[in-house]
């Protein structure tokens, strides 16, 4: 089965939450949050995406798109110095939100938790491809996401089961999307939180380290 442009460009429409939202210019400073920690925890509708010690003192969140540049940016060089750090180390738990700001990031997303269903190592290998291509599926959704589905394996008519014909993934991600929007307050990409605190706009080894040490010593 042949995914045309036409099905393709069907499959990426959103569902439910379809209006774009209002999102805030970049911010390059810190702001910070009360949020219930129970509203925090809550797991995402499809699971959760994660590494790191479960038990550790600090658990960081990311809310991201997979057509933003800065969270492209602090997947490329931020995130490496963090995990060698602080996940490796067992002092982090890194939990990984998708946050879709447009119709390509819905469908990378939805393509990364269709090919690593349950396994976080799979799921993180898959989005960091991705964010590595992110001027190609900002340019040409449909050929990066068949590209990259086939490189991971996926057949084109396993592709158009995910993207278009069954909705689940789609449905759950946006889900959760609104869930952060209204209930978490997140209005932008990258947001974190560090133990409960909204971070935005941080991508910065040394801002995490700040925020981290702290936590650490309590």
């Amino acid at each position: 089965m042949i995914i045309t442009r036409r099905t393709f460009s069907q499959a990426l429409l959103f569902t439910g939450a379809a209006a774009a939202l209002g999102i805030s210019p970049w911010d390059l400073f810190t702001q910070a949050y009360a949020q219930s920690p129970e509203a925090i925890a809550k797991p995402s509708t499809l699971g959760d995406m994660a590494m790191g010690n479960k038990d550790a003192p600090v658990t960081i969140i990311e809310y991201a798109s997979m057509t933003c540049p800065h969270c492209a940016a602090f997947t490329r060089d931020v995130f490496p110095k963090l995990k060698a750090q602080y996940i490796d180390t067992g002092k982090v738990r890194f939990i990984f939100r998708e946050f879709p700001l447009d119709q390509a990031a819905l469908a990378a997303s939805a393509l990364a938790r269709c090919v690593a269903k349950d396994d976080s190592a799979k799921y993180f290998a898959l989005i960091d491809i991705l964010f590595k291509q992110q001027n190609e599926l900002a340019s040409d959704p449909f050929a990066t996401i068949n590209r990259v589905g086939k490189q991971a394996g996926f057949t084109e008519q396993m592709i158009k089961a995910c993207v278009q014909d069954d909705q689940t993934v789609q449905k759950g991600i946006l889900a959760d999307r609104q869930y952060a929007s209204d209930t978490l307050k997140v209005n932008s990409t990258p947001s974190f939180f560090v133990n409960g605190t909204l971070v935005k706009g941080e991508t910065s080894i040394e801002g995490f380290e700040k925020l981290i040490t702290p936590l650490l010593k309590s």
